[in-house]
């Protein structure tokens, strides 16, 4: 560990505040930049002049490439460790954000994106790398805590790029301001990631081959796209549902997806407890369920204030899944290489790619309340898929120093 915290007898007793805080800062970063550059693609369309379609096919180049830096972040890290990666991948995403807003054509931008959604990649890997291992060493259900942390700092990435808006800034200050916090933060905080070698003392079983079974990878990754599909959609079409599909006021208009995001830190603040009460499999079940019931909801909302309502039980629900999607796949790797996890993390891009314009091109076709009525269906989906988020029996791992 850090400098502090040590091994208790009891299984589930142990403490490390320091190495929890620094993957905690790793998350905050990753939300922090995430939601800074996703609130002002609005900002870069009108900057560069991209047509509704080239604008889309951008966003949707970003996460095929993150998934290729994903795959390259699980390779480096099952050599080097995933300290070593996310120690050099965060930074990059940092300067990729500035970079976003200080180039001045298009060329330009796309290798600085192209720089972001590699390091988006490596990153989202290896810091799910780092959450997962230091669960094992606590022995209990952790990760939703990191995630609720992501959240938080997403949202406060959007209250960042709103107050540049409102003090009407360049964009490249906006950005220069988050890119230099998560420098600094990163580099403050990143010896005290896990290193390698107790990354393998962690590990369930340390001698293990580097044999992933693709199965139940699977099956928790399709979870995981099925998620994201309502996620997605949530982020890029909840305002115009508001807008366009309930004709509410534009002030409301992101509204929905602000609930969407308070709730699922209010969520994630719980699921842990929720995990270690009922067992991951009752609790993704019952996420599900609740989310379930707030598309419903969406779906079937009169109104504005119902919609936003729906959004946050949306938002509550799902928040537990993918927290225990990478707890579960980090059993079925053993030797703790990491690999399990960098491929779950690929099913993150997948439903990112097919979300949006699945819920767009079926409003297109129907209107807006069938095209939300699609994600419905798909997180249905999660219910049975849950019996794969079972995890087998795990033990405390014995007392290893973790950081630097």
């Amino acid at each position: 560990m850090g400098q502090s915290g040590q091994a208790s007898a009891g299984a589930g007793a142990y403490r490390d505040p320091v190495t929890r805080c620094a993957i905690g800062v790793a998350y905050a970063v990753q939300g922090l930049c995430f939601a800074a550059l996703l609130t002002q693609v609005p900002v870069l369309q009108d900057k560069f002049d991209f047509s509704d379609g080239a604008l889309t096919l951008l966003l949707l180049a970003v996460p095929v490439v993150a998934g290729l830096g994903s795959v390259l972040a699980g390779l480096l890290a099952e050599r080097f460790g995933s300290a070593v990666v996310l120690r050099v991948a965060q930074p990059l995403v940092c300067l990729a954000v500035l970079g976003a807003g200080a180039v001045g054509d298009r060329p330009l931008l796309y290798g600085v994106l192209a720089v972001f959604g590699l390091s988006v990649g490596a990153v989202d890997a290896t810091m799910n790398m780092q959450g997962v291992s230091l669960e094992r060493r606590y022995g209990r259900s952790i990760l939703a805590s990191f995630y609720a942390v992501w959240s938080a700092a997403g949202i406060v990435g959007a209250l960042s790029s709103s107050a540049n808006e409102h003090w009407r800034q360049p964009l490249w200050v906006g950005f220069g301001v988050v890119a230099t916090l998560g420098i600094v933060a990163s580099a403050a905080t990143g010896r005290r990631l896990i290193r390698r070698d107790a990354e393998r003392a962690l590990a369930v079983d340390p001698s293990a081959g580097p044999a992933v079974p693709w199965r139940p990878i699977v099956l928790i990754g399709i979870g995981v796209a099925l998620m994201y599909v309502a996620d997605s959609a949530t982020s890029n079409w909840s305002a115009e549902y508001l807008r366009r599909g309930l004709s509410s006021p534009a002030e409301f208009a992101a509204w929905g997806y602000a609930v969407y995001q308070a709730c699922m830190v209010l969520g994630r603040l719980g699921a842990d407890q929720a995990a270690r009460r009922w067992g991951p499999v009752a609790a993704v079940r019952a996420g599900v369920a609740v989310g379930v019931v707030g598309l419903a909801v969406v779906v079937a909302a009169p109104g504005t204030a119902v919609a936003i309502v729906g959004f946050g039980i949306l938002g509550f629900g799902l928040s537990v899944v993918v927290p225990q999607s990478f707890s579960a796949a980090g059993q079925y790797d053993p030797a703790g290489t990491g690999l399990a996890i960098a491929r779950v993390n690929l099913f993150n891009y997948v439903g990112f790619l097919v979300g949006a314009p699945l819920v767009g091109a079926v409003e297109q076709l129907t209107t807006w309340r069938i095209g939300f009525a699609v994600p419905l269906v798909l997180v249905a989906v999660i219910i049975p898929l849950a019996t794969a988020f079972r995890p087998a029996r795990r033990q405390s791992a014995s007392a290893v120093p973790v950081g630097e």
